[in-house]
């Protein structure tokens, strides 16, 4: 049995543990919280009888943890993590898993060292429908073009435009729509088709500093990969690879759901409809699970994640320094 802890009491972590409570083998052993009535009452609903640790160093040497799930804000993901890899726990840490892609290969080298597992916790790289796109990427014929969107009007938007400043749209927090939805459409392109040869980009930014919006034009040596990202906005068009023999569709890129092929001619078929959120957010938690515990077996698809974690990082960071998003320490 694999006991982990969690970092963090936001939505995101009640989600990733419902989603973990599907996998046997893993069991929820303590929350860290900054303060100790908020874990609390974080755990009100879930165990009361767990700990609650207000000290982060604490619970990384605890020894009634082996793992770590990390849901902080951006800016704390690097120095959390590897503060537990020093202490010998396995991390899954939520996207953006670092700031910077020094960073990644920074701990990636750590974690292998010490003989851990170290792994973003992004939804799509742990879908079973991922294969699906790439599977049906032949029958599209030659493709020249695609457009992949994960725009979404964030829950917070109206506080920010009242006078509050939510984390999300702080860039102390190195924040924003770039580096909350836009890694998505980063990590659909960059598993499809991998490093681009360029980037392009561009953003807008709201008063606070942070980007609301953002545009990208990625070039392959055939292929026109244009993305775009939004938190002040809602899509409902979705994304579409496009073929001279049919085009690919997706209702949304980051959960790959509503997935349906348009061939030249003939009706759509739809491949892949959609899962609850917790069944989704088990893929993540047991593929973290399998890797623990079979880490021989799952050796090469632990390392394959790897590398598209790092190509995603440092496709970021050019996408980061061509739109002028900016936190502190670049």
């Amino acid at each position: 049995m694999i006991r982990y802890a969690v970092v963090g009491t936001g939505w995101i972590a009640r989600s990733f543990i419902a989603g973990a409570s599907m996998v046997p083998g893993l069991s929820l052993a303590a929350v860290y919280s900054r303060r100790e009535d908020t874990g609390r009452a974080f755990l009100a609903d879930v165990d009361p009888s767990l700990p609650v640790f207000t000290d982060l160093e604490a619970l990384a040497a605890s020894p009634s943890i082996d793992a770590v799930y990390i849901a902080s804000p951006n800016h704390m993901h690097y120095a959390q993590s590897k503060v537990f890899l020093q202490h010998g726990k396995h991390v899954i840490c939520e996207k953006p898993i670092t700031v910077r892609p020094e960073e990644l290969i920074e701990l990636q080298a750590l974690a292998e060292s010490r003989h851990l597992i170290y792994m973003e916790a992004i939804l799509m790289c742990h879908l079973p429908q991922r294969g699906l796109v790439r599977q049906a990427l032949p029958a599209l014929g030659r493709i020249r073009s695609a457009h992949i969107d994960f725009s979404q009007l964030s829950s917070k938007y109206h506080d920010l435009m009242n006078g509050s400043l939510p984390n999300i749209f702080n860039p102390a927090c190195c924040t924003g729509a770039l580096m909350d939805l836009g890694v998505y459409c980063a990590y659909f392109a960059a598993y499809l088709w991998g490093m681009p040869d360029s980037i392009q980009a561009a953003a807008s930014f709201l008063p606070t500093g942070a980007d609301s919006t953002g545009t990208c034009i990625l070039r392959y040596p055939d292929l026109l990969v244009t993305m775009s990202y939004a938190k002040a906005g809602q899509d409902h068009a979705g994304s579409q690879i496009q073929g001279d023999r049919g085009t690919l569709t997706l209702e949304s890129v980051s959960r790959l759901a509503g997935i349906r092929l348009w061939p030249e001619s003939g009706e759509p078929q739809l491949l892949w409809d959609s899962d609850s959120k917790a069944v989704m957010m088990s893929g993540e938690a047991l593929d973290f699970w399998r890797y623990i515990t079979d880490p021989v077996g799952t050796r090469s698809e632990y390392e394959e994640n790897s590398r598209l974690a790092l190509t995603v990082s440092r496709m970021m960071a050019a996408m980061r320094a061509d739109a002028g998003v900016r936190f502190a320490g670049d």
